[in-house]
């Protein structure tokens, strides 16, 4: 606990509190609490945790991802509010804690969730939950489908509560101003806790059945499954997450004239893909693929991506090697998928003349086409160190322009209707590195075209297509 703020240890000791006083009637002599029912599901609720303490099992067993909230719901539905909320504490307290410190994150565990398990089964119990789910006695049935508005209810008290809790401890605990500590908690936590609610509900039935509380294991068993899939497929997901933050954190560090452009792109990139009406799963590996569209820019020796003034030809010549360097860097990343032709091919333009292949029209990959139009509209939004950035219509007006010689028309089109539809917010815009020092625009800065004026060359005449094909923008 030492290890932990002063006003979160006040609110762990003050939430234990209120657990003591949740659980303290079913203790008092003549309470009639049924030690049997309460038991047996304090005993289930505690073999739920217990893998998660075995080495064999280890880091398999889903801690965080509600597994056995059907277990704790259908507590809350079978026992009056004092019993229910004693079931939690022993699986509670048993449970694995992945983080330290460890006993305070225990305590706050078992103080947590019988207050919000009591919570739920008052609300339960108001709503004349108990009396609808029947009972093993002749021609008690449950009250079917009214019984589903107090769990539903119980459901939805039980989610309030417990992210109220979360949100709570985590502004003690950080430091945070309440609403950003609970932004977000409800709405993902929500819909997982009424399916719990309506498993739990299945369990409840059963139990009070004339099948008893064996048949009821059959509704956790696979609920225990498919949530133990669910955390596993998260815990994958946070690693792919990962791994590209630390891509995109290490070329930032060594590109500070473009920082934040990579997150920009991806942004732009689903823009584009949602335009297009790409299925959800493409449009999350097209965004990995604007993010790290430029994770090539390891390969480029620092002292070129910082060099002020122009590049020479050999200089010009490993920019451009750039989209190879960051398919090798990410070939053997599986999950990356489309997004790996994306990295290698967003320079290639329409008519031929771009690298590192020189493809044209549809033989430049369909991912690589998004990605090339979101670079280009923010290379040209974006303000930089030495060039203020161009309001988005001008850009836009410049893809447009730039259409069927570098840009894809249908990909530019479908930006321009996902800026129409959505805006280009302040955060998406974001200027880059050294923005409180923004120079006048230097002659030939800006050049009327994207490669050339992020390129910061001399003055050039404009070809007639718009982008100079013989630049590569090294500080896109």
């Amino acid at each position: 606990m030492r290890a932990i703020r002063g006003a979160a240890r006040a609110y762990i000791l003050a939430v234990a509190l209120a657990a003591a006083l949740c659980v303290l009637p079913a203790l008092r002599p003549g309470a009639g609490t049924s030690w049997t029912t309460l038991g047996m599901l304090a005993g289930l609720y505690l073999v739920c945790e217990l893998p998660g303490r075995c080495p064999f099992f280890g880091s398999s067993v889903p801690v965080s991802s509600g597994s056995f909230f059907p277990l704790l719901l259908a507590a809350a539905f079978l026992l009056p509010p004092p019993a229910a909320a004693l079931v939690a504490i022993p699986g509670s307290l048993a449970g694995r804690v992945e983080k330290p410190p460890a006993a305070a994150r225990r305590i706050w565990r078992a103080a947590q969730l019988p207050v919000t398990v009591w919570a739920a089964s008052s609300v339960h119990s108001l709503l004349g939950g108990p009396a609808a789910l029947g009972g093993s006695g002749p021609g008690r049935l449950p009250e079917l489908p009214y019984a589903l508005l107090p769990a539903c209810a119980a459901a939805l008290v039980f989610s309030l509560v417990l992210t109220a809790l979360d949100g709570s401890i985590l502004a003690a605990a950080e430091q945070l101003p309440l609403r950003r500590a609970w932004s977000g908690l409800l709405p993902r936590s929500l819909g997982p806790h009424l399916v719990h609610g309506l498993a739990g509900l299945m369990m409840a039935i059963l139990w009070n059945s004339s099948y008893g509380p064996l048949a009821a294991l059959f509704v956790l068993l696979p609920m225990y499954i498919s949530c133990w899939v669910f955390a596993q497929y998260h815990r994958e997901h946070g690693a792919h997450r990962a791994t590209i933050r630390a891509l995109v954190q290490a070329v930032d560090i060594k590109d500070t004239y473009t920082r934040g452009h990579s997150e920009r792109v991806g942004h732009a990139s689903v823009l584009i893909a949602r335009e297009l009406g790409m299925a959800q799963e493409r449009i999350e590996v097209l965004r990995f693929a604007g993010i790290l569209h430029d994770v090539g820019k390891l390969g480029v020796p620092t002292r070129v991506l910082r060099k002020d003034g122009p590049l020479t030809p050999e200089e010009r010549r490993v920019i451009e090697l750039h989209p190879e360097y960051g398919h090798e860097i990410v070939r053997g990343i599986g999950f990356l998928g489309e997004a790996r032709a994306a990295i290698l091919h967003h320079h290639e333009r329409l008519d031929g003349s771009g690298y590192p292949y020189g493809l044209t029209g549809r033989r430049i990959p369909e991912f690589a086409r998004v990605v090339a139009v979101a670079d280009a509209f923010d290379a040209m939004t974006s303000t930089r160190s030495y060039r203020p950035g161009r309001p988005v219509p001008v850009a836009v007006e410049e893809l447009k322009r730039c259409a069927g010689t570098q840009f894809d028309p249908q990909m530019v089109r479908a930006l321009a209707r996902g800026l129409e539809r959505n805006g280009w917010s302040v955060s998406a815009t974001a200027v880059t590195a050294d923005e409180s020092r923004v120079p006048p625009p230097r002659e030939g800065g800006e050049g009327g075209d994207v490669g050339a004026g992020a390129v910061r060359d001399p003055v050039r005449p404009r070809p007639p297509d718009g982008l100079d094909p013989g630049l590569p923008d090294r500080l896109r």
